[in-house]
């Protein structure tokens, strides 16, 4: 999604590089998935207001599925007070029937995040894990040393190098049994810098 929506930003002959676009990309698809205003995205991805608000229309007009996400979301928030994660982890909002209207819109930018952010924290937690436990059946050496939102970062002998980016990717994409596939990409370089 994030690869389709840089080539509606900047065009098939873009001179801006296939990096650039999928960072811009991104910035774009979650703020519009969070709620955010024409004005906010404008100065996020250094657009006009007006250039921005037309790309909001059309994004939804492209994608209906997630404005109706979105409705949906609030409406059965606003109904329960509360919004689930995939793996089920609960978060009440009892704001979302606030009389402030900027009280009223955090609750609801929440109810829209949660499932989403949330379902993220979810994955990336049960992918550690499972990692973890399969590092040591298979009495590897490598060893999980931090994590950046849905980035793992690994210390990895060489000698396993292949075999521990083989296994992240492995488990990265079946950690949860999803509608859609997840698609990994693991890295080998000496540093984390050589890598991102």
């Amino acid at each position: 999604m994030h690869d389709r929506t840089g080539r509606e930003i900047f065009g098939p002959l873009s001179a801006v590089s296939p990096d650039e676009q999928r960072r811009v990309s991104k910035m774009v698809n979650y703020a519009l998935l969070y709620g955010k205003t024409a004005f906010t995205l404008a100065k996020d991805i250094g657009v006009t207001q007006k250039e921005a608000d037309q790309f909001i229309q059309a994004y939804f007009a492209r994608y209906p599925a997630v404005r109706a996400f979105i409705d949906e979301t609030i409406a059965g928030a606003r109904k329960t007070g509360m919004v689930r994660t995939l793996l089920g982890r609960l978060r009440r909002l009892p704001d979302l029937n606030a009389k402030n209207f900027q009280v009223r819109m955090e609750a609801e930018r929440q109810a829209m995040n949660t499932p989403v952010q949330g379902s993220a924290a979810d994955l990336i937690k049960k992918a550690m894990i499972d990692l973890h436990r399969e590092l040591r059946r298979r009495q590897m050496g490598s060893r999980l040393i931090l994590q950046i939102h849905d980035e793992l970062l690994l210390e990895v002998p060489e000698a396993e190098a292949e075999r521990a980016r083989a296994l992240v990717k492995e488990i990265m994409e079946g950690a949860l049994e999803l509608d859609v596939p997840l698609v990994a990409d693991a890295r080998l370089g000496s540093s984390w810098a050589e890598v991102h």
